[in-house]
């Protein structure tokens, strides 16, 4: 990594404070070697969650799998401060992993606003993951928040189940001064439309004194509203299962001498009104564990210099990786080809702003072209449409792109 010492976040967001920050152009020393298509790709690390899903025969066993796979899908966010790369429109990213028995193609479908289309297989045809992911970012003068637009769906064909749900809210604290440090929250609510059986998480906020910092917790509920079991744990660590009374009963015998912890909104500050930090709080206790419960997920850890690398998970280093005989393989659109990218992996970050520069001048002339030829872009491999469960607006995949037929591709680098 470069050090972000000597550079100002200040001069640059004091304009922004309550916008949207999608239009800013950052310093590229803010950034982290990967786009916003290989971060969303990040959701496929702990695929073995959707396997064991697809091995339960009970839909209440699956639900928890598919739980503690929502979670595991935005673990690889704690301590991963860098922004990644704003995709160019047309941009792709794909990934085969045999190991893992997935492959998974992405684009960039829009620009104003920025939206993200995914779609992973099982190579053995056990599931269907996709989606489209629209990130509204937020100033509030000391923390930049992301809401995550978009539905996520998950299909299991052997089960005829499909699951949907949406992201937390992710928020980066300090971005003017003090360490930089990240919290999620929100209510996440998991669907299945086959059965009707709900899974209802709250990531918790940090709250007053922390306690809650990272907590998730909630519980599934079938068709009828009844309880079936309680899920807790945090998204930075594990997630538990247990029985709805077990963990009634002790709640209850926890309660004692507990202080309200409940979260505010990230408020509006000017620099120089309130220039403190908002430390994060000191509190890091493990999770504790209710007799009786059941592991779902436990987070790996993450490799020895992660701190110095971005703080990248061991998937998240391989994802920009450029192997021999790829070149000759891959989309010319592909993330991994983006010389931006690749300039600042290779530790070159003025030759990275200026091919940043480049890139976004090439893809700024491109949409005046068209403007004055009066086209409209048309996206490669998904098409705007009706999301079968949810019945809103979502990017499908048309299929075709591991056809290798590249021929039609915009030249976007």
């Amino acid at each position: 990594m470069f050090s972000r010492n000597n550079f100002s976040v200040w001069s640059i967001l004091k304009k922004c404070i309550g916008l949207e920050l999608s239009k800013i152009t950052m310093p590229i020393v803010f950034n982290e070697p990967l786009s916003f298509l290989q971060r969303i790709t990040e959701y496929m690390e702990h695929t073995y969650l959707i396997q064991k899903a697809c091995a339960h025969s009970d839909p209440i066993d699956r639900m928890q799998a598919v739980a503690a796979f929502a979670v595991s899908a935005v673990a690889s966010q704690w301590d991963r401060t860098g922004k990644p790369f704003n995709p160019l429109l047309g941009e792709t990213y794909e990934l085969t992993r045999e190991d893992q028995g997935f492959r998974l193609i992405s684009e960039q479908v829009s620009h104003h606003p920025p939206v993200s289309a995914f779609h992973a297989e099982s190579l053995d045809g056990d599931f269907q993951f996709h989606g489209s992911i629209y990130p509204k970012l937020k100033f509030w003068g000391k923390s930049v928040e992301a809401e995550p637009k978009g539905i996520i769906t998950l299909e299991l064909p052997k089960h005829k189940e499909a699951y949907t749900w949406s992201n937390p809210f992710c928020c980066v604290h300090n971005v003017i001064l003090g360490k930089l440090w990240i919290e999620q929250y929100g209510t996440v609510e998991i669907v299945n439309h086959s059965t009707g059986d709900k899974c209802v998480l709250n990531f918790k906020p940090c709250g007053m004194f922390g306690k809650d910092l990272h907590r998730v917790e909630g519980h599934i509920q079938d068709k009828s509203k009844k309880k079936r079991c309680v899920i807790y744990g945090k998204w930075t660590e594990c997630m538990w299962s247990v029985d709805p009374q077990t963990f009634d009963s002790h709640k209850k015998s926890d309660r004692k001498g507990g202080a309200d912890t409940k979260k505010q909104k990230p408020e509006e500050t000017v620099a120089g009104e309130n220039d403190e930090a908002d430390d994060m709080p000191e509190v890091q206790e493990s999770v504790a564990v209710i007799p009786g419960s059941t592991l779902l997920w436990r987070i790996p850890s993450r490799p020895a210099h992660s701190a110095e690398m971005y703080n990248f998970t061991n998937f998240a280093i391989t994802l920009n990786e450029l192997e021999p005989g790829m070149e000759g393989v891959l989309a010319p659109t592909d993330c991994r080809l983006r010389p931006d990218i690749r300039a600042m992996e290779n530790g070159s970050m003025d030759e990275a702003s200026k091919e940043k520069e480049r890139l976004e001048e090439k893809q700024r002339a491109a949409r005046k072209e068209r403007a004055r030829n009066q086209e409209e872009w048309s996206t490669r491999w998904f098409q705007s449409g009706t999301n079968p469960h949810t019945g809103s607006q979502d990017w499908l995949y048309t299929g075709g792109y591991f056809d290798r037929k590249y021929t039609d591709c915009p030249d976007i680098y």
